[in-house]
């Protein structure tokens, strides 16, 4: 028995818990969006939101590939609102909050002349000055 509690108040399987149950909250809400406010908003530009009523028999076996046809919308539907809604907005926020420390100088100003000259010269190039190391 203490195994398992070790095993149960382990962080890894407790995070893993917490994700699942938000991950299934959040996608209540992104199908209730897609659901209530893209499918009318379709339906509203083509003309029919709903493909479950095509069928087609064949030796009295019903397939309803308007079914299929809504499942498939749908979650090209969830994918694209997941994309634009929540990955797009994260990565730009990951992104800037990601500050890259700024690159070694591979240059420096010569001492007399200011010309750009690498930074291992020992003399400058335009005017042959040496430089300090």
């Amino acid at each position: 028995m203490r195994g398992f509690k070790t095993f149960l108040l382990r962080g890894n399987v407790v995070d893993l818990a917490v994700g699942f149950v938000i991950g299934v909250a959040f996608g209540a809400v992104v199908t209730a969006l897609v659901k209530d406010l893209v499918t009318p908003l379709i339906a509203a530009i083509f003309g029919k939101p709903d493909f479950g009523a095509l069928t087609f028999t064949i030796n009295n076996s019903k397939f309803l590939y308007g079914d299929f046809i809504n499942a498939v919308v749908a979650f090209v539907l969830v994918a694209a609102v997941i994309y634009y809604l929540v990955v797009v907005p994260y990565t730009a926020l990951v992104s800037r909050s990601r500050k890259e420390p700024p690159a070694d100088p591979t240059t420096k100003k010569c001492t007399e002349c200011l010309s750009e000259i690498p930074i291992a010269a020992t003399r400058c190039a335009f005017c042959t000055q040496p430089q300090p190391a």
